[in-house]
């Protein structure tokens, strides 16, 4: 971890020669779109752990990681993981929970990954169908992006804990400080929270003058904060039965019309002023510009973890289509897809020569 200045300096100087390292081209005829990533080992001062998958999937001393698996955003979800198994002291302590709406890309993950601890578990897509309402943005309407609601059920009962993740980040420091965090008194949800930011523009008008509605809020302090990166307790999500009244505010929004952000809302309903508030260099969010338009944001001042392309850009869109942001040379180092051949012929030149 470093500060946002040196660390995006140092990115984009690293980023134009891209140094692949052990990063393995696959056979022209593999199913995959990828390289193969290097494999990543665990340190001397990591705990050992059973590296049997079976078991390491239930185990409490193993840093449980859980994002979806969605077609349209898988090369940004290569590259989430390769990050965060580059950074990390004990990447063989790690396991990942993947959800997705089928099991076409297991075969993907394990050719890039060989190594990779993890699970693909199958979302029923018809539990939140019928509760979704159109938002601002037609990418927030997808099935998958209310997954995050419904971990404590898809994910086996065994597992206590997880990070959430979505899959247009990357991560520069080491996961476990993430995982390490507290989460203290009856607190369910860990994360970012910004409580300079306009809280009120998240509800419809109509949702502020309804007292049966925002009385919500009134004994609490409501701070935004974005549902991308969150560290949960599961067990105490299924005390509180929080997907049910995550389901009962997004039945009150098919009648009422009081937001028009998707899956944030009714997080925001639920859990704000009452979460574990998290440093902010562990989401550095927005480098997507807004829901609308793709624009060029900047890094917020201080340190840097967990860098975030919230909003309509993406950064693999960007740079494909020769029109990135300065903050997109930071994904482009771990980026794995085959269209980065080139990057890998010419530092094979440079070691040549």
């Amino acid at each position: 971890m470093m500060s946002g200045s040196k660390f995006i300096l140092l990115v984009i100087i690293s980023a134009t020669f891209f140094t692949v390292g052990s990063i393995r081209l696959l056979p022209d005829d593999a199913s995959s779109d990828f390289m193969e990533a290097p494999a990543y080992i665990n340190g001397p001062e990591c705990s050992v752990l059973p590296q049997n998958r079976l078991l390491l999937a239930c185990d409490p001393s193993a840093v449980h990681i859980a994002m979806t698996l969605d077609p349209a955003y898988l090369r940004g979800t290569v590259s989430a993981v390769h990050s965060i198994l580059k950074h990390t002291s004990c990447p063989q302590n790690i396991f990942f929970h993947f959800i997705a709406s089928g099991s076409s890309h297991v075969k993907t993950l394990s050719s890039v990954f060989p190594s990779l601890s993890f699970k693909v578990y199958t979302f029923d897509e018809t539990l939140v169908k019928d509760l979704i309402s159109s938002s601002i943005r037609q990418a927030l309407d997808s099935p998958l992006n209310y997954a995050r609601s419904y971990l404590s059920e898809i994910l086996s009962s065994c597992v206590h804990r997880v990070i959430y993740l979505d899959s247009d980040v990357i991560v520069v420091d080491d996961i476990k400080k993430l995982w390490k965090t507290s989460l203290t008194g009856s607190r369910t949800i860990g994360a970012p929270e910004y409580c300079h930011a306009n809280f009120t523009k998240y509800f419809s008008d109509r949702f502020w003058s309804d007292r049966e509605l925002s009385q919500v809020f009134d004994s609490k302090t409501p701070c935004y904060f974005n549902t991308g990166v969150m560290v949960i307790d599961l067990e105490r999500w299924r005390e509180g039965d929080y997907t049910r009244k995550i389901e009962n505010w997004m039945k009150i929004q098919k009648e009422e019309r009081i937001y028009e952000l998707g899956s944030l809302p009714p997080f925001l309903l639920v859990f704000s002023g009452e979460i574990e508030a998290i440093d902010h260099q562990w989401n550095q969010h927005g480098l997507g510009g807004d829901n609308v338009v793709s624009s060029c944001r900047s890094l917020h001042p201080g340190p840097v973890s967990l860098i975030h392309w919230s909003g309509k850009g993406k950064p693999w869109v960007r740079l494909d289509d020769g029109k990135p942001c300065p903050v997109d040379y930071l994904w482009a180092p771990y980026d794995l897809h085959k269209s980065q051949r080139q990057y890998l012929q010419y530092n094979q030149e440079l070691e040549i020569l």
